[in-house]
């Protein structure tokens, strides 16, 4: 659902490059719909055989920080589907540079059958344990609906100015 509308409206995706879990779900969808697929991956990761979409733009990086520069620069956005530590680890990087004003790109939890409610909820204590500043708050917008992540990322660009239909778009993943 996801991939295809993005491949509707234009945008492209910007993701890891793997064809397992949900982004390779997504992967798929986006390139069997038209869309624009381009896969970072570690040159480690694409000997296991885990790559996306046949015909999606795969670039081949020599490490993860390499990865999750080039992601970061080709997205205009950031979707963190329910997965695991590693899409833990780049949520927590994006949310730290926008706490830190390094960039002001949506980022959306996709909170789908409540996955994220464990981390919002741990925001929400670190925030009452004084963590968490409300001058330095960190900024994410969480939807439980799939079919509501793109209008909400169109209506936050609107005031960011930051999501465009560009041929890279966005990053579920992050």
């Amino acid at each position: 659902m996801l991939g295809s509308a993005m491949a509707r409206a234009g945008i492209g995706l910007v993701y890891g490059g793997g064809c397992k879990g949900l982004m390779g779900i997504v992967a798929n969808s986006v390139h069997s719909n038209g869309g624009q697929v381009t896969g970072i991956m570690p040159e480690f990761l694409q000997l296991s055989g885990n790559t996306g979409p046949h015909g999606q733009t795969t670039l081949l990086v020599p490490d993860m920080h390499t990865r999750k520069r080039l992601m970061f620069e080709r997205a205009d956005a950031f979707v963190a589907l329910p997965g695991g530590v590693g899409t833990l680890e780049e949520l927590v990087e994006q949310l730290s540079w926008v706490q830190l004003e390094r960039h002001n790109k949506p980022v959306l939890l996709a909170n789908i059958g409540g996955f994220w409610d464990p981390l919002i909820t741990l925001f929400d204590h670190m925030r009452a344990q004084g963590f968490i500043l409300p001058a330095f708050d960190i900024s994410y917008l969480v939807t439980d609906q799939a079919d509501a992540i793109l209008p909400m990322l169109e209506a936050e660009a609107e005031k960011s100015k930051h999501l465009g239909k560009t041929k890279t778009g966005l990053d579920p993943r992050l």
